[in-house]
């Protein structure tokens, strides 16, 4: 693993053809990606850039924008050495992903999107307002149960032991980094709609179907209107690399190999 001088705090690991992971709001890299980087490095050089406020990333000092965190993440993988790459996005990163994909055409070989979404419904607009209220406040307690809440699903939050709950929600409040309101305003904000239909190379949507954070007819959004895109389920809430590592996993590589990305 090696460290990369770019503007954004960037890790890469592996050697092979290129992988680009874009991680979620509220997230980071090692938060969204840790249990699954080891696979992809097998075969394909991972670059792992953070968003400002996240990992090693400093917040920036002008509010974030889609198209700046497009730029930014593909800067990225030029400061890697990657001259083309498979976008791995996940939640917001499916966002930037789409976006990255529309501005670097030529750069972008594949896309990976999971839990995603092309413009925030009504529900996901209202649990953001949430997210930004308690980070304001500084009530990371209120905001930990909110993720855990909205972020796991069901089966998963359940079996965690009522005696471990507190431990739980503390960890979940340690790992909160210092741009997630500025990165869940992205969210609010976006809309990749008008870039779907221009995608032209091999996409696997991935929807969480117990997802009560980001809808999973999200996915079926992007799924419908990328041309020629491949749709998968996860049984999973919005935290699939906390819920089901393994089986995401399986899906990414699987369609990875199938298309010789």
């Amino acid at each position: 693993m090696t460290q990369i001088p770019a503007s954004l705090a960037t890790t890469v690991h592996g050697s092979g053809p290129g992988i680009l992971l874009a991680h979620g709001a509220g997230g980071s890299i090692e938060g969204n990606y840790l249990p699954i980087i080891p696979a992809l490095a097998e075969r394909h050089t991972v670059v792992a850039p953070d968003y400002p406020g996240s990992g090693g990333t400093p917040r920036a000092s002008e509010p974030l924008t889609l198209d700046g965190l497009a730029d930014a993440v593909v800067a990225s993988a030029t400061e890697a050495g990657l001259e083309t790459f498979t976008l791995v996005g996940y939640s917001l990163g499916t966002l930037v992903s789409v976006r990255a994909a529309a501005r670097y055409p030529e750069r972008v070989r594949g896309l990976v999107l999971t839990a995603g979404l092309a413009k925030a419904d009504n529900r996901l607009l209202a649990s953001l307002d949430i997210w930004r209220k308690l980070l304001a406040d500084g009530d990371r307690e209120t905001f930990a149960r909110f993720v855990a809440l909205s972020g796991f699903g069901e089966p998963f939050f359940n079996a965690v032991p009522t005696e471990q709950l507190g431990s739980f929600y503390e960890q979940l409040a340690a790992g909160i980094p210092d741009g997630a309101a500025d990165q869940a305003a992205v969210v609010q904000t976006a809309d990749t709609t008008g870039d779907l239909a221009g995608i032209s190379v091999p996409t696997l949507v991935i929807a969480t179907t117990l997802d009560t954070l980001a809808s999973p007819a999200g996915s079926r959004v992007l799924a419908d209107r990328i041309p020629g895109a491949e749709y998968a389920e996860l049984e999973a809430g919005h935290i699939p690399m906390a819920e089901k590592p393994e089986e995401w996993q399986k899906l990414i590589t699987s369609f990875l190999d199938k298309h010789g990305l």
